[in-house]
């Protein structure tokens, strides 16, 4: 395969890939669906004009046996007046008539099998086009229903990526918390040990050994007190 060969064919594939992504098969379906009611439409005409031409002719056939009879009464009627020629003229009048009665006749017939022909094209062609539809409907419905699943899913699948990055910021979150956790609690022992000063506590070292060394006093004189009484 030549390279322009090759690079057609990709063409033609990026195309078609473009066009299935932008083709809705809904629209499509229902594209096809009325051209198909077109064609019925126009089979319709079709019966509607044969029958037409049929009754057209029927009628004109009509009229010919009309005269045709009235020339057989003439004839009698011109035999009974010793009017030969009379009788002879109408009955070839009446014969011209019948040659033209049997070439309708013909004609009708034609037609007749013609009608009969588009008619049941008609009833066959109808049939097709309810089952097209009802078939139609069906897939639109199911294609309808996968595209709103599809939509479905794919909001569920954006909410699933978004609670995973919630869920990385509450760690993140957490993890920072015992981490300040850790820090103050490190930061107290290092307090209770001497290490650091409280700066924000009420008393500072001298104060709190002062403290102490009263407590330890009033203690004593408690006790002292105590050992007092029960001696005595």
């Amino acid at each position: 395969m030549s390279l322009l060969n090759r690079m057609g064919t990709v063409i033609k594939a990026k195309m078609n890939k473009l066009i299935g992504g932008m083709e809705d098969p809904r629209e499509t379906l229902d594209y096809s669906y009325e051209k198909q009611l077109d064609l019925l439409q126009n089979v319709k005409r079709g019966v509607a004009e044969v029958t037409t031409s049929k009754v057209r002719l029927q009628l004109q056939r009509a009229k010919l046996v009309q005269n045709s009879e009235k020339l057989e009464v003439q004839a009698h009627e011109a035999l009974q007046a010793n009017r030969e020629d009379l009788a002879r003229l109408a009955l070839e009048r009446k014969n011209t008539i019948t040659s033209q009665i049997e070439s309708l006749d013909k004609e009708i017939a034609t037609l007749e099998v013609e009608e009969e022909k588009l008619v049941a094209a008609e009833k066959r062609l109808s049939t097709k086009i309810e089952v097209f539809r009802s078939r139609k409907e069906t897939i639109k419905a199911e294609y309808s229903a996968a595209e709103a699943q599809v939509r479905i899913s794919e909001s569920v699948s954006g909410i699933s990526e978004e609670m995973v990055d919630v869920g990385m910021s509450i760690e993140r979150a957490e993890n920072k918390t015992e981490d300040m956790k850790a820090r103050s609690g490190a930061l107290d022992e290092l307090i209770d040990k001497g290490t650091l000063v409280d700066f924000t506590a009420p008393q500072d070292d001298i104060d709190r050994e002062l403290a102490k060394i009263s407590q330890k006093g009033q203690i004593e004189s408690e006790l002292a007190r105590l050992k007092s009484e029960v001696g005595k």
